[in-house]
């Protein structure tokens, strides 16, 4: 069984951009690259970029090839590591519909879901074993907030 997950949060950081994904019920959260963390953020917020960044051009090749990403799925986490998949689904005149399911790191399958307005998951054992991270993201709002603004 599978958690269907929605970015609850990327909130840049000293070391990277931590992402908060939920349930509604639940949040789990991790760290990617800055720079990954602006290009979902720039997706999902409709920035345009001055030039396609690495995640468009792969985005708008599987597109050319008739492929698009069907969802993204955490599948195991380890060592305060998560692992990934990616599912794309491929039909054109070469190759009738054909499933890819491709090892990813959860950072670039979450910049391709966005793109692709794919649905992101987490499986049901992997969720079960994750701890509830919203006091945490509760926590980081409020000190926003409580922050001055120039």
């Amino acid at each position: 069984m599978l958690v269907e997950l929605n970015i609850a949060a990327l909130i840049p950081t000293r070391a990277g951009c931590a992402v908060f994904l939920g349930d509604g019920e639940k949040i789990i959260h991790f760290f990617i690259d800055l720079h990954i963390g602006q290009a979902i953020n720039d997706q999902i917020s409709g920035e345009d970029t001055v030039r396609p960044m690495t995640h468009d051009l792969f985005y708008q090749s599987l597109e050319a090839l008739g492929a698009r990403m069907t969802k993204m799925v955490i599948v195991d986490y380890e060592d305060e590591v998560y692992f990934a998949r990616t599912y794309l689904e491929m039909e054109n005149e070469v190759a009738h519909r054909k499933i890819i399911d491709i090892d990813s790191r959860p950072s670039d399958a979450m910049a391709l879901a966005v793109r692709f307005g794919a649905p992101m998951y987490v499986k049901e054992e992997v969720w079960a074993d994750l701890e509830d991270m919203t006091p945490l993201l509760e926590s980081l709002k409020d000190q926003a907030e409580e922050e001055p603004r120039d």
